[in-house]
């Protein structure tokens, strides 16, 4: 069963090593260095590329880091052999003489053919020289709009954060609680804004300390009210303004704390420059992840973790088991440094899988009808070419799995069983989402329509729900995983649909051709005549994805940090994951 989101919610290319996808990578484990020596009696020159393969769209360019040994060599000179003409790398500035280490930026020309480059990179000092191999994979390429979109949904979290605690708003505009999933986002997109110029990393680093502090310094209990959390986790929903629990129904949500966790882990691996502001930041974000009582969320029916618990009820009847958006929840549980799961947990979670495994639209696959469950986990964890014990029996990873996820949403579009307007190879994508409300209209030949408001939309082996409406999330948060298709599609949403759909901070929630109906008061949003009903309202935990996954797919940033991070790296090993960046071990597929 899957629960995350509003409040009735039931909830490759790599193989690679570290195939940064703009989607591209820093990877935490470099590859075999290869050695040659200039002249005899010298010693070695060795390199290591991290990651040493790397993956952007045509146009684009991305950093990773170089390993010298002996350090006595470092900084050298780099040249690029058997690279295709529109590639090259420059060595950023601030390389120290004598570190061993110094960052290296690859940038790919717009011109550059969609393909697997296999290169070598080539280093020198003096008359010593050394070689290492490095495998590009060009995508193709995004277009400027497209940028100019994840500029936009960056913003919304600038902007619509509380600054003075740093909480950011379930929904925008109108909302008076916040969403701890939503905020997890938010940490994990000022950053982003960082690497693009939009804000000073001054600016950046007072955000995350406000936003640390607030949940450090936050009061604890199992009160019904005047609390924001307990045993480490947070109510999923909070006052925006206090803090405090929101209402009287709301939950510690398991999952949605990990979508924070995703974002304060993230921040404890970006702000490592040593300075006493980043210190900071990584002392508030360790503290916070290790405060987290995994095994008392998971201990109703353990090793497998609750979906919820509250002061009046307790612990849900549910809790999590696969196939769901709930992998990097139990990947921060296993990788915890004070209150870990049994590997066991992994091994429970997995054991419901054979329900979703078969065949759908043409596609094997672990199936999750909604298109978040394929998203959230992967927005921060780089799943491409590292594989646990189920994916091994299949012969594939996550990251295919949801190629193949986003591949057969498109074909159940096409085919279009419910008969729904619009629907297409240009018109598809279904997660959960706002929606025009709880409405059932029959035709004049019989036909019910039912509709409903806010509810998770998919289309699947099971968790299958439609009734027409859109989420633009679903398409741009695959986009990592299938951009052939996903690119012209969000290029025709925008042509048949952007003067209605797109706002000041990128495309509202979500929208249904299918509700022509007059005379009825959508949940929100209007229905507009010749268009159908168009959402007025942003969603944080559906902004997040387009965000990270546009910023995944331009450069691999996202990806790229979370793969330094020990505790996740820790989670996934303890889960039984192996192969690729893990192992150092380079694969494009």
């Amino acid at each position: 069963m899957s629960q995350i989101r509003k409040t009735a919610r039931v909830s490759m290319v790599l193989a690679l090593t570290l195939f940064l996808c703009s989607c591209g990578g820093g990877g935490a484990v470099a590859p075999s260095p290869s050695p040659m020596v200039g002249n005899p009696g010298t010693t070695a020159l060795m390199l290591a590329a991290s990651p040493a393969a790397l993956s952007l769209p045509a146009g684009a360019s991305t950093t990773f880091n170089l390993g010298v040994s002996p350090v006595s060599y470092s900084p050298v000179a780099v040249t690029l052999a058997n690279a295709p003409a529109g590639v090259q790398v420059t060595t950023n500035a601030g390389a120290a003489v004598g570190s061993g280490q110094q960052t290296e930026t690859l940038s790919v020309a717009a011109s550059v053919v969609p393909n697997t480059y296999a290169m070598t990179l080539m280093g020198t000092s003096g008359s010593v020289t050394g070689t290492t191999s490095l495998t590009l994979q060009v995508e193709p390429a995004l277009p400027a709009s497209f940028v100019q979109l994840e500029q936009r949904t960056f913003e919304y979290f600038w902007n619509t954060t509380n600054p003075a605690n740093g909480l950011a708003p379930d929904h925008y505009p109108g909302s008076p609680f916040a969403s701890i999933a939503a905020t997890g986002f938010a940490l994990t997109a000022y950053p982003i804004g960082v690497q693009n110029g939009w804000i000073t990393r001054a600016q950046a680093e007072q955000r995350v300390l406000t936003t640390l502090k607030f949940f450090y310094n936050a009061p604890q209990g199992n009160a019904a009210s005047g609390d924001t959390g307990y045993q480490g986790f947070f109510y999923h929903f909070l006052d925006l303004n206090t803090g405090l629990r929101y209402g009287t129904t709301t939950g510690l949500s398991s999952m949605d704390n990990a979508l924070l966790m995703a974002g304060v882990l993230f921040d404890a691996s970006y702000f490592n420059d040593g300075s006493a502001t980043d210190n900071q930041i990584q002392a508030l974000a360790n503290a916070l992840y290790q405060h987290v009582d995994w095994t008392w969320m998971a201990q109703s029916d353990a090793p497998l973790i609750n979906l919820d618990w509250t002061p009046e009820s307790g612990f849900s009847p549910y809790n999590w088991q696969g196939y769901n958006e709930a992998m990097i929840l139990y990947i921060e549980a296993l990788g915890s440094p004070t209150y870990p799961l049994p590997a066991s947990a992994w091994t429970d979670w997995t054991a419901t899988y054979p329900n979703f495994w078969g065949n759908y639209y043409g596609r094997e696959q672990l199936s999750f009808g909604p298109l978040f469950g394929s998203q959230y986990s992967q927005a921060w964890i780089d799943f491409r070419g590292i594989q646990d014990a189920y994916m091994k029996s299949k012969g594939i990873d996550y990251f295919i799995n949801s190629r193949r996820a986003t591949e057969s949403q498109q074909a159940y579009a096409e085919a279009n069983p419910g008969g729904w307007t619009g629907y297409g190879a240009d018109l598809w994508g279904l997660t959960a989402c706002d929606g025009p409300g709880n409405f059932s209209f029959t035709s004049g030949n019989g036909q019910t329509r039912t509709f409903k408001g806010y509810a998770a939309r998919g289309a699947g082996i099971q968790d299958s729900f439609d009734d027409g409406t859109i989420a633009p999330t679903a398409a741009l948060g695959s986009i990592v995983f299938a951009p052939s298709i996903v690119i012209p599609t969000v290029q025709a949403m925008q042509s048949n649909y952007g003067a209605y759909i797109l706002g000041q901070y990128g495309y509202y929630d979500a929208f249904n051709p299918s509700f022509q109906y007059s005379g009825v008061t959508p949940y929100s949003g209007a229905v507009v005549p010749g268009v159908g009903w168009v959402d007025s309202e942003y969603l944080g935990i559906d902004q997040g994805p387009i965000l990270l996954m546009l910023e995944n797919y331009r450069s691999g940033f996202v990806w790229n940090v979370m793969r330094q991070n020990p505790d996740i790296q820790l989670g996934l090993q303890r889960a039984g994951f192996t192969g690729g960046w893990l192992a150092g071990t380079p694969a494009v597929q």
